[in-house]
């Protein structure tokens, strides 16, 4: 028996031979959820779906997606934080550019400037600059409500449109048709019948059956 691997994007379950594997996450695939790395132009090199989909449309993130979400943490429990210019290197992940150590404008609070918007969007704002202490001290302007997607409940006394119940079928019984009844009727007559005409024998003696009738004979007849 072939041994059998489920497709990690259609689920079904095939034999490793029409199973390939991704070059780029090491999964295995089906072949119709794999298509050809054009872009290493090797022929042979095949991609799944998920990754040729990051690869062709891939998220536009910046550097400082990782200040947004720290400063949304901190607003949990504080209205403001002062960070050295170090640990914002260590919480973007990457080197402020020299601007940011050089002219307090950097630090503007700017919506059109793309590092500005890293805090901006987490409700926070720049008030204080130490270019010579290497510090920024942020302070929080608005709190932001988390989405909810949840759909929005009436209350108990408002009611928008009138209940209509669903339609419940009564399910009922059928009697079955004359016709029905008259050959069943036939038939328990007819198997009457037959076990009436049918000869009755005494004692142990039990008549041969039909099969070894026609196919063998007393004197062939195996032992």
């Amino acid at each position: 028996m072939p041994f059998k691997e489920e497709c990690g994007i259609c689920g079904r379950v095939l034999p490793y031979s029409y199973l390939r594997r991704c070059q780029r996450c090491g999964r295995l695939y089906c072949r119709d959820c794999m298509v050809l790395d054009f872009t290493a132009g090797d022929p042979t090199r095949v991609l799944c779906l998920n990754c040729a989909r990051r690869i062709v449309s891939p998220k536009s993130t910046t550097k400082y997606r990782g200040l947004t979400s720290y400063l949304k943490f901190r607003g949990a429990f504080t209205d403001t934080v002062q960070l050295s210019f170090a640990k914002i290197d260590g919480i973007i992940g990457d080197n402020l550019p020299m601007s940011a150590y050089k002219s307090e404008r950097w630090w503007g609070n700017m919506p059109s400037n793309v590092h500005a918007r890293g805090w901006l969007d987490a409700g926070w704002e720049a008030c204080e600059v130490n270019l010579k202490g290497g510090c920024v001290v942020f302070h929080k302007v608005k709190d932001l409500q988390p989405k909810r997607f949840r759909k929005r409940r009436t209350s108990r006394g408002e009611i928008k449109k009138p209940f209509t119940p669903v339609r419940v079928r009564i399910p009922r019984s059928r009697k079955p048709s004359k016709t029905k009844v008259s050959k069943l009727y036939a038939r328990l007559k007819n198997l009457e019948r037959r076990r009436t005409s049918m000869p009755t024998y005494h004692g142990s003696f039990k008549p041969k059956p039909k099969h070894e009738k026609t196919l063998f004979k007393p004197e062939k007849k195996p032992q």
